[in-house]
């Protein structure tokens, strides 16, 4: 009697193989997550970037079915928490909203980065965009970006004042921008937030508000103390559709616009990676969380992993070149 052929013995170890490195990929992804994750947030409550987590981490957990807890770690322009976020643990269990500002503009701000943000962190999503507002006190006599261009130029004296979020903050940028548009020079007063800037503006301390629209939405819908002049956006806000953009009030092609994005550390297990891809996908694509994003201005984001990265390094480009023509450093 023949021995029996052993020659369908490595494909029956292969196939073998290929069920326990597929059932083990599938256990790993059905038990991802299993227990709560934490989101961090580079900047104070209450500011943009503090709604636009919320929101966001609200309607991934109906997705992944853990809780996400909300963590504000503010500081240096968002350095500090988006540092942490560069050094926890990349097990996808701690997650955070970076910006336009965290991702593309402070390293070339600071010359001391706890992070590089091109390779320290994996990107998830492009949570949503924002325009910026030009505001003034609701007694100023600056109705229209015409008038605001023509009161820097004719002030002598003292020169017209703007404030901002910070020192290389997007919105810093967006009022620098401004000012090499319009052929004007400013004073820039940074504040910590608009819970500084606001105050600042209502009691008459300057004479321009620069901020993220949502930041400073109820106030202008309000308009009892503070008058929107205009956003800085190509079109309109439909939340103020009666407040024109600064390029069809007399600077054409002025389009800036304020971005937040979800990142994990880098390293993150792809399948982990992936499987918040998918969760903020499919939060971003709900009509609840658009709903809640349309009230204040606010526009999902369509960019998920390498197109956001492919996107990152355009603001890159764009921001780098503003930043050394001004020659705008962190303090």
């Amino acid at each position: 009697m023949q021995p029996a052929s052993s020659s369908g013995a490595p494909f029956k170890a292969l196939t073998a193989l290929t069920l326990v490195l597929a059932a083990t990929s599938a256990f790993a992804q059905q038990g991802y997550p299993d227990r709560a994750i934490t989101m961090v947030i580079p900047y104070p409550p209450g500011g943009t970037t503090d709604i636009i987590a919320r929101t966001l981490a609200h309607a991934m957990e109906t997705e992944l079915k853990q809780t996400i807890v909300a963590e504000n770690r503010a500081g240096a322009g968002g350095n500090i928490g988006m540092g942490h976020l560069a050094q926890a643990k990349p097990d996808g269990y701690t997650i955070g909203v970076g910006t336009i500002g965290t991702q593309t503009i402070n390293q070339f701000l600071y010359t001391n980065m706890a992070f590089n943000p091109e390779s320290d962190f994996a990107p998830i999503a492009l949570v949503g965009t924002t325009p910026n507002v030009i505001a003034v006190n609701a007694q100023s006599k600056i109705y229209t970006v015409k008038d605001l261009i023509k009161a820097a130029r004719t002030k002598k004296e003292k020169s017209l004042s703007y404030g901002t979020p910070g020192i290389g903050s997007s919105v810093h940028l967006t009022g620098a921008y401004f000012e090499q548009a319009a052929g004007v020079e400013m004073l820039h007063v940074p504040f910590k937030g608009v819970s500084g800037s606001m105050p600042a503006l209502i009691g008459g301390q300057i004479d321009i508000l620069m901020d993220n629209l949502p930041s400073t939405l109820s106030q202008i819908k309000d308009g009892s103390k503070v008058r929107g002049i205009a956003v800085t956006s190509a079109e309109r806000a439909p939340s103020l559709p009666d407040l024109p953009t600064v390029a069809e009030s007399g600077l054409p092609g002025f389009d800036v616009t304020a971005w937040f994005a979800l990142y994990a550390p880098k390293n993150t297990p792809q399948d982990r990676v992936d499987r918040l891809i998918e969760a903020a996908r499919s939060a971003l694509a709900s009509e609840k969380l658009k709903t809640t994003f349309a009230t204040s201005s606010l526009e999902p984001g369509t960019l998920f992993g390498s197109d956001l990265a492919s996107f990152e390094t355009k603001e890159r480009n764009r921001w780098q070149a503003l930043i050394k023509s001004h020659g705008i450093q962190a303090q």
